[in-house]
């Protein structure tokens, strides 16, 4: 399938049970205006949520609302780089979306199997790889439901997952 047609949140609109995302980039997009700004300083408050909310979390607290279970895993190089850090500041909102994200250090992932590619998995039936070039920019997606590469995210999810620290517990 084309990688326009593999857009995340219109996955997300369609998912019954479960969403399961693994990160294991030390950086994406670092022309991002965000990041820039927090370079700068700047620092969301959690109290102000309208200073911070924007309409990917929707799509997130639709899904929770409709009981999907969603969860995000992180495996990050230690120290972090930037990215990592910033991106770590920024989490608050996906949790507070009723997002699930876990954190787990590169050292600590030496035995497990990962695929080439970021992913989500929904359902247990449907892989989005996310293509990146090497500064962290999107380059799309790529939707496979081959039993092979359900059965390996799913398994390499499962093993980060089991690992990881919960993000309110997580420490650099």
């Amino acid at each position: 399938m084309s990688p326009s047609a593999a857009r995340i949140d219109e996955l997300l609109k369609a998912t019954v049970r479960t969403a399961v995302h693994l990160e294991m980039r030390d950086g994406y997009t670092q022309n991002d205006t965000a990041l820039d700004a927090w370079r700068a300083g700047h620092r969301a408050d959690p109290g102000d949520r309208t200073s911070w909310w924007r309409p990917w979390l929707d799509v997130i607290a639709e899904a929770v609302a409709r009981g999907v279970e969603i969860r995000r895993a992180r495996i990050v190089s230690t120290p972090p780089s930037e990215y990592i850090r910033y991106e770590y500041d920024v989490t608050f909102p996906n949790v507070a979306a009723g997002e699930q994200v876990r954190w787990l250090p590169r050292r600590d992932a030496s035995l497990i199997s990962l695929p080439g590619n970021d992913f989500w998995l929904f359902d247990d039936r449907l892989v989005r790889w996310g293509h990146f070039n090497g500064d962290g920019d999107s380059l799309g997606g790529e939707l496979t439901d081959d039993p092979a590469a359900v059965a390996l995210a799913a398994r390499a999810f499962d093993d980060v997952w089991t690992r990881a620290v919960p993000h309110d517990q997580f420490t650099f």
